[in-house]
């Protein structure tokens, strides 16, 4: 019984931070497809977080774990839309 609570426990875990994780990168997606300022954007950080969601997603799916896999694609797709805008942005600026 202790096996079957950890693990829903672990469960529900892991789909609030999914939720949270969309929810926040969400915003900040909208906001640069509507406004395409990126300004105030670290390239860095949005190519990092891309390369971390892709790398979680390629680990839901070698570990068969959905909702793993779904929400990393996610995010991995939002962060790819905000820095290629970014880099957009960033190279006709010049």
């Amino acid at each position: 019984m202790t096996d079957f609570i950890s693990q829903n426990f672990a469960s529900i875990v892991g789909y609030a931070a999914s939720i949270c994780l969309l929810l926040g990168y969400l915003p900040q997606t909208v906001h640069t497809i509507r406004t395409r300022k990126t300004d105030d954007i670290a390239t860095g950080t949005f190519l990092l977080m891309g390369i971390g969601g892709a790398l979680f997603a390629f680990n839901g799916w070698l570990t068969d774990n959905w909702p793993l896999l779904l929400c990393n694609l996610l995010t991995t797709i939002m962060s790819a839309i905000i820095f290629g805008i970014k880099m957009h942005n960033d190279h006709f600026k010049k």
